[in-house]
């Protein structure tokens, strides 16, 4: 029975813990606040994140990093991107040497422009070929609820990913094996940012059209820029790309969409932190990821846009305005 420690309590950590668990592993969960673990452990709930999944039994937590990385496996991280360089300041001595570690974590970090990968070799210490990357359409209370999902595991290690696989197979959860660690990690990155930009629109009043519109050209975007980073092309029409924004721009269930809705319907960009309990990766991630763009030279509008409304105050509608006032060009240019 493999033992596996999953960093991070929130909604995707919990989700993949019990994922594991459900494969047969033993799974230790490490929750930043104690009380988290003191209810995982007395009533096998996360009532914070995902209230009305009852958790396997083969799944304990704590809130000692130490006690949860002793003994394992595999290393599963799903704290937010932009903390993971200081959780890895804590975690390095302890991770273990020759453990799979496996990001679920979908975010370019401020200021240095990193993947998620980048950061786990460069801050903890570790070798690229034992870092996997799990990224899909993977709603976390979907999850929870044991309905059909799939995802790629991506890893430059055929060893690394097969094991990862093998520990996240269920009869609800598909893994798919993936090569294309860079493709993966920016289509996970920037789905989020168009996510928001879907969700202004949404709550401004927007239909379909507007949707499909910019979810079709929210993928042209993540796929140049994809492309300029060496990224295999194929992986932005599968699970981690088309599959994943799909999810994320369509669903009420997505953190992202919901932030942009709000700020859509007319909400301040204050206003709607103060009501988000849960982290939404684009909101950040968009600046780094347009200042990534700019590095390779890559036109990314609808991220340029997101990041003037979060970050410099641009109305939602001007966004609109500022899009559809482009100058034409070729659709696949």
């Amino acid at each position: 029975m493999t033992h596996v420690a999953v960093l991070g309590g929130g909604n995707w950590g919990t989700a993949y813990a019990a994922i594991m668990a459900d494969a047969g592993c033993t799974v230790r969960l490490w929750a930043r606040r104690q009380e988290v673990a003191d209810e995982i452990n007395s009533t096998h709930l996360n009532s914070g994140y995902l209230a009305d999944r009852v958790l396997p039994e083969t799944i304990t937590a704590t809130s000692s990093y130490a006690d949860a990385l002793d003994g394992a496996e595999i290393v599963v991280l799903a704290v937010p991107s932009q903390t993971l360089r200081s959780n890895l300041a804590d975690w390095r001595d302890l991770l273990p040497k020759d453990a799979p570690i496996v990001s679920l974590m979908k975010g370019i970090e401020l200021g240095t422009g990193e993947r998620m990968s980048q950061v786990i070799a460069e801050a903890g210490g570790v070798e690229q070929d034992r870092i996997v990357v799990v990224s899909g359409p993977n709603l976390a209370p979907e999850i929870a609820a044991r309905q059909p999902a799939a995802a790629v595991v991506a890893a430059v290690s055929a060893r690394a990913r097969a094991k990862v696989a093998e520990a996240s197979a269920t009869a609800y959860f598909r893994p798919y094996l993936g090569t294309d660690v860079v493709g993966t990690e920016i289509a996970g990155a920037t789905k989020n940012v168009i996510a928001l930009a879907v969700g202004m629109a949404s709550g401004m009043g927007m239909g379909d059209n507007t949707m499909a519109s910019l979810l079709t050209r929210g993928l042209a975007e993540t796929a140049r820029l994809g492309a300029a980073l060496g990224a295999d092309p194929q992986t932005f029409l599968g699970l981690a790309g088309v599959g994943d924004l799909v999810a994320t721009c369509a669903s009420p269930l997505s953190r992202n969409r919901t932030f942009g809705y709000r700020l859509g319907s007319g909400m301040s960009l204050e206003e709607v932190i103060a009501s988000t309990k849960q982290t939404a990766e684009g909101v950040k991630s968009c600046e780094s990821i347009l200042q990534l763009a700019r590095g390779v030279d890559v036109d990314v509008p609808i991220v340029e846009n997101v990041a003037a409304v979060v970050h410099d105050g641009r109305a939602p509608q001007d966004v609109t305005d500022a899009l559809m006032s482009r100058a034409r060009k070729h659709e696949t240019s």
